[in-house]
């Protein structure tokens, strides 16, 4: 079914799927240069700065890839070549998967049109929200492109002798591990993996020895996590379990979720289930539960508030392929015009709205976002206007003029009162140690641990998210105003930040978002 990776069916193809993965990585790379590090990027790039087997919120692989950028000081623009590489390795393996489902149809692509490769790199393209996964680096880039591994690996699996290839075995119990050290959700991808073999070969697949080899060799590669929890009372996964618990199920988030999911990916790849039908009397029917396990089981906790958008990322780049085949199914059956323009207008509102987001993010925000400014004491100015890609921008300003402030008045941590508020400061301003003044524990508390009472420190307040001084009796004896730093990009202001010099920590936190 699936023979060694090759660039020859890519560079027998059109140019117009080349001409797709240039523009994606070209723009990657500018908007990457562009604005600053997200909160969730800036915390994994901290675990690059605090080398260990795991981490309380997250598996290690995530840490361990950027280390050796880390080491050499590189800048953000440099560390992003990571995430945009993956996503480029991500898209070229759907390329291939997808010519290989086409395959199976009764019109093999014939190069002298666009195939089954060039609709699946196009719907994964125009998937809006896989962009933010192209140029930040989560666990979720990484889960993307070993998904799209597995599905390689399985795809050669399932045909009839592979099973006594012990090298594609290794390979598979290779992958496993490096997707089980990305993120926990791997294990639903193992479990669709399983699936599709077990539905390919039946239960004599047991008998032989090589599976059971990929499985202890997943093991041993994953199994840092285990030692790191095993040493810490099983922290990561008592919080995991309870962080996918939530609250109560109600019908409102899950309708929520699935409108966010088709915003965020677009229809293009709803072409996948047309992808299925076409191949659902060859063996490759089955592959579509490296999609449809994950994301049913993300659906199905969202209705308790607890899944986010982009945790369902690499089930649907599990999709494309699929959606590859379906689009070009669906375009090569005499091809009316009107099919051609309805999947033409489609692509066209995708693009657009991926290209308004990266504009969004590069920008700051849209001028109804732009916060007022304040006209009031900066002390005691109330929060701005929500804007989400204000977040973007002004941090590594804030850590350089943090690690000055800090110095000038002979303090030796910064503090924050939201840990949502630490990982950037605490990239920015390294190597001074972050304390997060709330009662939550989290991984800030292994890194820093509790400021001590009596303790005193470089307090940061930011206006997108700002809070009372915290002054005794739950806080400080006293903070002191030091300055105010604004946020100016393009001309506008965005945020603003505060800088305290607090004294005499009493180590009973109680903060208290500032009222609008």
């Amino acid at each position: 079914m699936a023979g060694p990776f090759s660039f020859k069916a890519l560079f027998a193809d059109p140019w117009a799927t080349r001409l797709v993965l240039a523009c994606a990585f070209v723009l990657h790379y500018v908007l990457g240069a562009a604005v600053g590090l997200s909160v969730d990027e800036a915390h994994y790039a901290l675990y690059a700065t605090h080398l260990a087997l795991s981490y309380f919120d997250h598996p290690p692989l995530v840490g361990w890839v950027q280390w050796p950028l880390v080491a050499l000081n590189a800048p953000v623009d440099v560390l992003r070549w990571i995430p945009e590489l993956l996503w480029l390795g991500t898209a070229l393996l759907v390329f291939q998967i997808a010519e290989r489902l086409q395959a199976f149809t009764n019109r093999p692509h014939d190069n002298k049109r666009l195939g089954a490769g060039f609709w699946a790199v196009l719907a994964m393209a125009l998937a809006p929200l896989l962009h933010v996964l192209g140029i930040g680096l989560l666990p979720d880039t990484l889960l993307m492109f070993f998904t799209a591994l597995l599905m390689w690996q399985t795809l050669g699996l399932m045909a009839s002798g592979a099973t006594v290839s012990p090298a594609r075995w290794l390979a598979l119990g290779l992958v496993l591990g490096l997707a089980g050290l990305s993120k926990y959700t791997a294990i639903f991808a193992a479990l669709a993996v399983a699936a599709c073999l077990l539905a390919a070969h039946g239960m004599r697949l047991l008998r032989s020895p090589w599976p059971w080899v990929a499985v202890l060799l997943a093991v041993f590669v994953v199994s840092p996590v285990a030692i790191w929890n095993a040493q810490n009372g099983w922290i990561s996964f008592v919080y995991q379990t309870q962080h996918g618990k939530g609250g109560g199920w109600r019908v409102l988030p899950f309708v929520q979720f699935l409108v966010v999911q088709l915003l965020a990916y677009g229809p293009l790849l709803l072409w996948g289930a047309a992808g299925w039908w076409a191949l659902r009397a060859t063996a490759a029917r089955v592959l579509p539960v490296l999609f449809v396990l994950p994301f049913a089981v993300l659906a199905g906790l969202s209705g308790g508030g607890s899944s986010l958008p982009h945790w369902t990322a690499p089930a649907w780049v599990a999709l494309a392929p699929f959606a590859g085949v379906g689009l070009a199914e669906f375009l090569q059956r005499s091809a009316p015009v009107w099919r051609k323009g309805s999947v033409g207008a489609l692509a066209l509102v995708q693009l657009v709205m991926g290209l308004g987001l990266m504009g969004l993010m590069s920008g700051g925000g849209a001028p109804w976002l732009t916060p007022k400014t304040p006209t009031s004491d900066a002390a005691q100015a109330a929060p701005e206007s929500p804007n989400p890609f204000a977040d973007l921008h002004g941090w590594e300003q804030a850590g350089a003029r943090a690690l000055v402030l800090a110095q000038q008045r002979g303090l030796q941590s910064v503090a924050v009162q939201n840990w949502t508020l630490a990982s950037r400061i605490g990239w920015y301003a390294r190597p001074l140690p972050v304390h997060v003044l709330e009662d939550r524990f989290d991984q800030f508390d292994f890194w820093a641990g509790d400021l001590p009472q009596g303790g005193s420190t470089l307090l940061v307040d930011w206006s997108q998210m700002a809070y009372e001084v915290p002054l005794a009796p739950h806080g400080f004896s006293s903070c002191t105003l030091l300055e105010t730093l604004p946020t100016v990009h393009w001309g506008t202001t965005l945020s603003t930040f505060r800088f305290y010099d607090c004294r005499q920590w009493l180590g009973e936190p109680q903060p208290r978002l500032r009222n609008p």
